[in-house]
């Protein structure tokens, strides 16, 4: 990619305001969770004479059923459900780049062979896959990534293949096959690099898509177990208290809320900025 599309980038976010708001609103969740350390109180530690309390000044976001400040275990949440969105996006992005590229690089029987087995997932109903996986897996962060990363690489796939089939046809790459260079180093060394723009807005959705997928297994109690938390768990603690503690449901849902609608507009900022020709006339 070069530095046009990036200033391109630069441009988009500051001529659309929604864009540049979901920037900010993104680093601030994301460094407020790096550094939920700072908070003076345990995200785990219970206070029974504390419990249920509505915000104040001394919890800004009250207490849950246990007296546990909720600030504070948002934050750590927030470190869960990002490096749940992160990290899934990085396994589904590897598997689907390797998928699509090779198949629509090599083309013929391959691309057929990987190409049904791709529309063959993608007939699964995924959210029920996962969970039955999660069911017979052990519960924690690795087995989230690893189940919402494989669920989810198939339509990354589909995008990269398209794009490997154009790229590939072009004079550059007809040269490297002329001068005998592998068919593995052309991939990795001028197909993936020139389709890198339709990976980084692939991957940009995608981690939106996976915070929602963790939220529910969470919501569902097949995510992160307790003591720890993540937003979709403390929306699950929350359920029972729905109608008293209003606060127990609000902070979480709004942070999902806010985060995955800040992961979508910035995809769409990124996909006109790489794709000038995409734009409303």
């Amino acid at each position: 990619m070069n530095i046009r599309r990036w200033n391109n980038v630069k441009n988009e976010l500051f001529k659309n305001k929604f864009a540049l708001l979901a920037l900010i609103t993104l680093i601030i969740f994301t460094a407020a969770s790096v550094f939920a350390f700072l908070s003076p109180f345990d995200p785990n530690k219970m206070s029974v004479m504390d419990r249920l309390q509505s915000p104040s000044g001394g919890h800004i976001f009250g207490t849950d059923d246990y007296g546990r400040d909720y600030f504070t275990r948002a934050l750590y949440g927030g470190r869960v459900s990002l490096a749940v969105g992160f990290l899934s996006m990085a396994v589904a992005v590897i598997v689907g780049t390797a998928v699509g590229t090779i198949s629509g690089y090599f083309g013929g029987w391959i691309d057929n062979l990987l190409m049904r087995f791709v529309e063959v997932l993608m007939s699964i109903p995924s959210f029920f896959l996962m969970l039955l996986l999660n069911a017979y897996m052990k519960p924690g962060i690795t087995t989230l990534v690893l189940i919402i990363g494989l669920m989810t690489w198939m339509e990354i796939a589909r995008i990269v293949r398209s794009e490997t089939l154009s790229v590939k046809e072009r004079e550059y790459v007809m040269y490297a096959k002329a001068s005998g260079q592998s068919s593995f180093f052309i991939i990795f060394k001028h197909i993936v690099p020139n389709i890198a723009s339709t990976i980084i807005i692939a991957g940009t959705l995608n981690i939106a898509t996976a915070i929602l997928m963790e939220s529910s297994l969470s919501f569902l109690g097949l995510g992160v177990q307790q003591p720890n938390s993540s937003w979709g768990s403390m929306l699950n603690n929350a359920q029972g208290y729905i109608g008293d503690v209003w606060h127990l449901t609000l902070f979480p849902g709004f942070l999902i809320l806010l985060t995955v609608l800040s992961f979508n507009v910035l995809g769409n900022v990124l996909r006109v900025a790489f794709e000038p020709k995409g734009q409303k006339q």
